[in-house]
């Protein structure tokens, strides 16, 4: 009886005005989806509703994840690291007055948390015995750490020894990192510090870094180092292989 009724509105709908008119269909209209709901709707993406069997969820970390709680993709990408934890060895040229070489230690980038900071240590010693370098620094990165672009204050400590001459102290600077592909991929850092500032025994320390991932786990890294002293400048060329740590 109530469609018949309807039908009757709808057929003298010419006799309206065109006010009435809009309003009638717009009352239609909700009366319609009143009658079918499902039509109002949102799709389910439960794995349920896809059809996949509990094999493929029992054997799928993301779908029995994505169960639980539906996770924000974005802010993952955002603070989810784009360069991961190294362990880094490899052979150093020395540039003087004279010529050497030697071996490199170190370990790069150790997460501290959930947090922006990192450790990261080295150890060098030239094979003749007369330059040794250690030191440890943290690097606070401004941006979040799934940034491609990324800026760290750079706090620590770092003895030099050269020769005859060496110095110790607080290493205060600034590192600038460009992530050229997420996860060890590839990128490159340029570091600019100072040990003991603000004394006699001063040093300035430049570090330009590139490194590149051939496996999954193992990269190819160089370094150039320009150390500035009262004593001498030193240029130094390294080139190690790391080690991609958790990744």
């Amino acid at each position: 009886m109530y469609v018949d009724n309807l039908w009757v509105k709808v057929i003298s709908l010419k006799k309206l005005p065109q006010t009435g008119l809009s309003i009638l269909l717009a009352l239609s209209s909700s009366f319609y989806l009143t009658l079918n709901p499902a039509w109002c709707q949102t799709p389910s993406t439960t794995a349920q509703d896809l059809d996949l069997s509990p094999e493929v969820i029992k054997n799928s970390p993301v779908l029995q994840r994505w169960q639980r709680q539906i996770p924000n993709v974005l802010d993952e990408i955002r603070n989810d690291p784009s360069f991961p934890t190294r362990l880094r060895f490899g052979y150093s040229h020395i540039s003087t007055n004279g010529q050497g070489s030697g071996v490199h230690l170190g370990v790069e980038d150790i997460l501290i948390g959930n947090s922006r900071l990192t450790v990261s240590g080295d150890y060098h010693t030239a094979f003749s015995g007369n330059r040794n370098s250690y030191g440890v620094n943290f690097n606070y990165y401004l941006r979040p750490l799934g940034s491609y672009v990324n800026v760290a204050p750079v706090i620590g400590y770092r003895y030099l020894e050269v020769e005859q001459y060496s110095t110790s102290g607080v290493n205060l600077g600034a590192k600038l990192l460009l992530v050229l592909s997420r996860g060890g991929g590839a990128d490159i850092s340029l570091t600019q510090s100072w040990v003991a500032p603000g004394t006699s025994s001063e040093a300035g320390l430049t570090s330009l870094s590139v490194g590149y991932a051939v496996t999954q786990k193992l990269r190819i890294a160089t370094n150039i180092e320009r150390q500035n002293t009262k004593a001498s400048q030193d240029s130094r060329l390294g080139l190690f292989l790391e080690w991609i740590v958790g990744n």
